[in-house]
């Protein structure tokens, strides 16, 4: 009998759950997909390889970027009136009272806009990550999404197509998920990259798609580049003693070239400053003082701007990003992301911590940071209630960009400057064109950072052909997060809420695939607009 049973165990794990839409990632985009599935009425899974839903939305990236907020509708737009709700609430502040809170952050764009306000509601964008991952939640289990955590594809074997489409996706664990259309909405492209799909890691050069922005690019740096001369070599002013760490020798490359160099991550962390919610930043496990003496030169050259992006969010915490030269960003850090394995993946995840978190525990603590700097980062730590299963620090590493697919229609600088309109958009981007620094070179005998690009553009409209792969390499597959775009122009549309929206554009086309037995490719466009106009998505300004 118990043999019997062990035989029935076997059995029930090995079979594949089926679903009309598979998603994998648990992303904010990945939620909005799910979701829309689910009410088009179809059967739909979330599998989420960590234990947390909503990516970067619920991982520290409090302070939403978008640049023009009228262009997100649909599910996305509903999250951020949903956030302005919970704050409605007396009980969702703890550590400072609404009033106080909106004062400090006055003429930010934080309770509503125009927009909002002539539909007669409003929305809210700025949030605590326990805050936004319980919104997600809710509305995941309203729609009666099944979502599971804590599997991951298979890097091996992990797909199975036939003619063309995929069939089912096959976690580590042994588990298997048949789909209709499967949706990839993770950050890395795993799925999209597994199946077959052709992508790119890395800048292109200026040439492939006539760009300006792309490559190397040594000349636009100004907000996070040195304003002072800082010596780069481990005895100053020897260049036989080598180089700190985080600077690299040689050259950048050739202006607007293309390389395999990524920008670089960071975590967005939740601090406060409330001392009853309040808790020491630790030492990491790796802590080494000299990643930081490049920083500490450039505060005793009389710079320090670390916390130049430090954002109030509620009840006394921030959404602290980078800023300046030397600041959160693991310039360097990130090259390997993309095409690691889960093992070197977790290597790359700590020592992004060990920097990280290294920073702070250096500010704090080192004996030879000057007094005026600890006085402004001295009363700040990691709160009490967030992240609560990871000591207060992130669980999401913010990964800017990692894979990008190669589709039929690919997104470019063109597209953002307004010299080139996709006719057949499924969502709007409207912030900067965005680079983070991607490596810090030498010049003169002084560090220098390449890589950064803030160039602002007008909302632009994001081709539908841009979020599904050539039909011949995955006829049932969309891709709302690694889409299709060069490096600059996924600068700019890789914003949280854009994700969201296309996570429910990509759901829209998946469910009218299906209902038409036709690839994600030959979803005819009119209809695919109606519906989403129907759904209140902004499509064009």
């Amino acid at each position: 009998m118990q043999l019997l049973h062990v035989l029935f165990a076997v059995a029930a794990a090995a079979a594949p759950d089926s679903y009309d839409v598979v998603v994998y990632g648990g992303t904010a985009g990945g939620v909005t997909a799910g979701i829309q599935a689910r009410r088009l009425g179809k059967t739909a899974i979330v599998i989420e390889p960590s234990r947390h839903l909503g990516g970067l939305t619920s991982g520290g990236l409090g302070a939403t970027d978008i640049g023009n907020k009228a262009v997100i509708g649909g599910l996305s737009r509903t999250f951020y009136e949903r956030v302005h709700r919970h704050y409605e609430t007396p009980a969702s502040w703890r550590q400072e009272s609404r009033d106080e809170y909106f004062a400090k952050r006055a003429g930010r764009n934080t309770g509503g806009d125009a927009v909002a306000e002539q539909r007669g509601i409003s929305a809210m964008w700025t949030f605590e990550p326990s805050a936004a991952e319980q919104i997600l939640k809710d509305m995941a289990a309203e729609a009666k999404l099944t979502v599971r955590y804590g599997d991951r594809l298979d890097l091996k074997r992990g797909v199975t197509k036939r003619a063309g489409r995929i069939v089912s996706i096959k976690m580590e664990g042994g588990r298997i998920y048949r789909g209709k259309v499967f949706i990839d909405a993770t950050y890395e492209g795993d799925l999209m990259a597994k199946a077959g799909v052709a992508y790119h890691v890395g800048r292109e050069a200026n040439s492939v798609y006539g760009e300006t922005l792309n490559g190397v690019q040594t000349k636009h740096a100004v907000k996070h580049q040195f304003s002072r001369k800082v010596d780069p070599y481990v005895v100053p002013g020897d260049p036989a003693s080598g180089l700190l760490p985080g600077v690299h020798a040689g050259p950048p490359g050739e202006e607007g070239s293309g390389d395999k160099r990524v920008q670089a991550y960071n975590f967005r962390l939740a601090l406060t400053n409330a001392a009853e919610n309040r808790k020491p930043i630790p030492k990491p496990t790796g802590y080494d003082p000299k990643r930081h003496e490049l920083l500490l030169r450039y505060i005793q050259s009389g710079v320090f701007d670390v916390l130049g992006n430090h954002q109030a969010m509620p009840n006394h915490k921030t959404d602290t990003n980078n800023n300046g030269a030397v600041s959160s960003d693991h310039i360097g850090g990130s090259y390997d992301w993309a095409e690691a394995d889960y093992a070197t993946r977790d290597k790359i995840f700590q020592d992004h911590v060990d920097y990280g978190m290294g920073l702070w525990y250096f500010l704090q603590n080192d004996p030879r940071i000057p007094a005026n700097v600890r006085a402004q980062v001295d009363p700040w730590g990691l709160p009490k209630d967030e992240f609560v299963d990871n000591g207060g620090w992130p669980h999401q590493l913010y990964v800017r960009e990692a894979r990008r697919m190669i589709a039929a229609y690919v997104m470019a600088e063109a597209n953002c400057r307004g010299d080139k309109v996709a006719e057949d958009s499924v969502g709007m981007g409207a912030y900067n064109m965005d680079s983070h620094n991607t490596q810090r070179y030498v010049v003169d005998g002084a560090a220098r950072n390449e890589g950064d690009i803030q160039v602002g553009v007008k909302p632009y409209p994001i081709s539908y052909r841009s979020i599904v792969p050539k039909e011949k390499e995955a006829a049932n597959l969309l891709v709302p997060v690694c889409l299709s775009a060069s490096h600059i122009a996924y600068g700019s549309i890789r914003m949280e809420p854009v994700f969201m929206v296309l996570g429910q554009s990509a759901a829209t086309a998946a469910v009218m695939a299906i209902d038409a037995r036709t690839s994600v490719q030959k979803v005819a466009y009119g209809k695919l607009r109606e519906r989403l106009l129907a759904d209140d998505q902004i499509l064009q300004r």
